[in-house]
């Protein structure tokens, strides 16, 4: 635009503080922030018609195409979909649908951005009442505004307008606190004048003629007062013009500190982060191992203890029959020892023949008994080793 005259007394640079409109956005840095705020309202805005639009589909159908209508079909499928599992248990599916949901949603968006025609015809043809999400969009847009002022001040000329603001209002003060001085002087003055007037009545004419003097040394001195007033304000505002530049070239030193650090600490922060993943892989490593470990000692352990509980069920039917045995061999040795008792003694060589007999016979039974049991407990040892491996 047209180049604003400079006022007097104002350096250039605040000059363009003071006026940011006068600026053009002129960074692509600044445009793209610009883009994403624009596209950003105007995806809420097509977000606050869909409702309205899904509720009238038959009537929009044509205008919106098939593709369109499709998708807000399955937009408000998901909806209803999301609003059931809302009332009832089940994280992961509400989750799913959730996600599925967004999905829909920015398809939808994205099928409009593309036609913008579209969306401005809709604008007008679908009519909301004012709720919540307008508050919303209006904050946005104002959020929005607010950015691209700032956007359009850089941060070198806000801390040169908030100095000269500061530096003027203490001129400003200054200046007060003179004229009240001068004020307090002036009115002195007059109160010791009037006393002098009412202290010498006898001298009407001599009064009246040494108070027009008196009004006229006033004026000089009030004029002298004002002339040393505006040069003492040249001066500060020359020291302070000095002053500001001076912290100009402060802030530019600092500035180049700080990009210095920042680079420094990004290297630094480069090297944490390369230790930090290879720390949680080295931790996932270890963590499969010992899943892996776990996994194989849990599926040993399970088949031992299959292996012990049949060989403990084989052992109980041993003792039983064991105890049988035993039970056995007591009656036959009471059997035994009657007819020892009954016997006679000149068949006393027949008995100890018969009890000889028993004896053996019981020895064997008893043989017999061991080696049943010696010989199941070694295959049932003997299965369990071959489980083991």
């Amino acid at each position: 635009g047209m180049a604003t005259p400079r006022k007097a007394g104002i350096p250039l640079g605040v000059m363009k503080v003071l006026d940011p409109r006068q600026l053009k956005p002129d960074s692509t840095e600044t445009e793209r922030i610009l883009t994403v705020f624009d596209e950003t309202i105007v995806k809420l805005e097509i977000t606050r018609l869909i409702p309205r639009i899904i509720g009238s589909l038959e009537r929009f159908a044509r205008m919106l195409g098939p593709e369109i209508t499709s998708s807000l079909l399955e937009h408000q499928r998901l909806s209803m979909q999301i609003q059931y599992l809302l009332a009832s248990p089940g994280d992961e599916e509400r989750r799913a649908v959730e996600q599925r949901l967004k999905c829909s949603l920015r398809n939808t968006l994205r099928l409009f951005l593309a036609n913008p025609l579209l969306y401005h015809g809709l604008k007008y043809e679908v009519w909301v009442k004012e709720s919540p999400p307008d508050v919303f969009i209006k904050a946005f847009k104002e959020f929005r505004d607010f950015t691209f002022e700032r956007l359009l001040t850089s941060p070198d000329e806000e801390k040169e307008k908030i100095q000269f603001m500061k530096d003027f209002s203490l001129r400003v003060e200054k200046n007060a606190e003179n004229i009240s001085a001068l004020q307090a002087e002036l009115e002195a003055a007059i109160q010791t004048r009037d006393e002098e007037v009412n202290s010498k009545d006898k001298k009407i004419e001599t009064l009246k003629t040494s108070m027009e003097n008196l009004a006229k040394d006033c004026k000089a001195d009030i004029q002298q007062i004002i002339k040393e007033g505006e040069k003492q304000q040249k001066e500060d505002e020359k020291a302070s013009q000095d002053r500001c530049a001076r912290l100009e070239q402060d802030v530019l030193r600092l500035i180049a500190q700080f990009k210095e650090l920042v680079l420094e600490h990004r290297a630094l922060e480069l090297v944490l982060r390369k230790k930090k993943c290879q720390t949680e892989r080295e931790i996932e490593k270890w963590v499969q191992k010992y899943d892996t470990d776990m996994a194989e000692k849990q599926a040993t352990y399970e088949e031992i203890e299959a292996v012990y509980k049949k060989e403990k069920a084989q052992l109980a039917l041993l003792m039983e029959k064991h105890a049988l045995l035993l039970q056995e061999y007591t009656e036959i040795q009471e059997e035994r020892r009657m007819l020892e008792e009954k016997a006679e003694e000149a068949a006393r060589e027949a008995a100890r023949r018969n009890d000889a007999a028993t004896y053996i016979q019981a020895f064997w039974k008893g043989y017999l008994v061991r080696s049943i049991y010696k010989s199941k407990l070694k295959k049932g040892k003997g299965r369990g080793k071959g489980r083991g491996k």
